[in-house]
This record gives C-alpha cells, sequence and structure tokens, in this order.
C-alpha cells in the first residue's frame, strides 16, 4: 500500500504540471466569420481616382468583416464612385453584395476648401452604413464637415470601424434589408433650403 501511495504521491505533481497549460474548454476561440467582399467601380469618379484608392485602403486597413475591392467587370460593382459639380451624396448603407449603391463625389465640397479624401473616406463610410455626427472630432472620422476645412483625417477611428465590424458580423447568410435612404452632406456652414 505504501508503495501505491508514493507512486501517486509522485504521480499528482506530473499530472497538474502537464495541466497548467490547457486552457479551459468553454474559451476555445470562435471560428472568424467568412470576410464580406465589396465590390465598387470608380470609372466615372475623374479626378477624384487617387482619393478613391486611398479612402478604401484607409478603410480595409481598419476593419476585418468587409473588404473593399475593384469590381472585375463594368456594371457587376456593388456600388459606384462618380464625380459631380454639386454637393456630396451617397446610399447609406450597410450596402451588401448586390446593394446598387452610389457614392457622389461633390466638386462643391472641394471648392468649399475640404480635403478630397476625407470626403471619399467620409462618403464610403456611408457605404458600409455610419451615419453622420458632424458634432464630432476631427479624429472622427463622420464628423464630416464639422471640425472644418483644417481637418484632413480621412481615417474611421475605432469606434467607427467596430461598428462597420458590427454591421458586417452575420456575413451574407443573414437576411439583410437593403436600404435606398441617401444622404447628402453639405460640407460648409450654409443651410441649404428646399427639397433635395
Amino acid at each position: 500500500m505504501r508503495k501505491r501511495t508514493a507512486a501517486l504521491a509522485a504521480l499528482i505533481p506530473a499530472l497538474l504540471s502537464t495541466m497548467t497549460g490547457l486552457a479551459p474548454a468553454h474559451s476555445a476561440p470562435r471560428a472568424p466569420a467568412a470576410v464580406i467582399t465589396l465590390t465598387y467601380d470608380a470609372d466615372a469618379a475623374g479626378p477624384w481616382a487617387d482619393s478613391v484608392k486611398q479612402a478604401v485602403q484607409n478603410w480595409n486597413d481598419a476593419v476585418h468583416n468587409v473588404r473593399l475591392e475593384p469590381a472585375s467587370t463594368p456594371g457587376s460593382a456593388d456600388y459606384v464612385y462618380e464625380a459631380t459639380s454639386g454637393w456630396p451624396q451617397t446610399t447609406l448603407g450597410p450596402i451588401f453584395p448586390g446593394g446598387g449603391g452610389d457614392v457622389q463625389l461633390g466638386q462643391q465640397a472641394v471648392d468649399e476648401g475640404y480635403d478630397a479624401i476625407r470626403i471619399t473616406a467620409h462618403e464610403t463610410g456611408h457605404i458600409l452604413g455610419l451615419p453622420d455626427d458632424y458634432s464630432g472630432p476631427c479624429s472622427e472620422l463622420m464628423s464630416g464637415h464639422g471640425p472644418g476645412t483644417s481637418c484632413t483625417n480621412a481615417k474611421p477611428d475605432a469606434a467607427e470601424a467596430a461598428q462597420v465590424d458590427s454591421n458586417y458580423a452575420a456575413g451574407v447568410a443573414a437576411p439583410h434589408r437593403q436600404r435606398h435612404q441617401v444622404v447628402v452632406d453639405i460640407w460648409s456652414g450654409r443651410i441649404l433650403t428646399g427639397s433635395h
């Protein structure tokens, strides 16, 4: 009996040392959700082409559940960028594959002195489902024109990126309601009257 007790006493520390590196079964990591790819067409972006590339890169660097890529063929994009002479306006998402979103990159905002990359990244934020927050600081991309023309930040902050990741967390298999609301961004302090 003493031999068994001695053997068991020697075995217990060995068993405990092998178990200390194990994580509890309930903390096993979940499989990551499939990344949703949204395609865009920037053929009509004209002078905004470089701004589109940089804005897309800024979003792709910040988020994990959605990726923005150029469409492989004309007419197959989930959303389009186009240069216009008016104010920027965008379909409010989140846009999903097949969504038919539109980003109008309005020259009037640049004429007012706002940064083209910030405008483009801000409008892309609408495609990804983010509303305006004009009272926010310059570090918040969706503050748009709120901080004034000196603000050139074109990158989403951590909260904005987290919201976009949340918007796309369920993947494409989940049912999604396609919105057809358009956000018109007036990048100035002036208030326009009349219907838009």
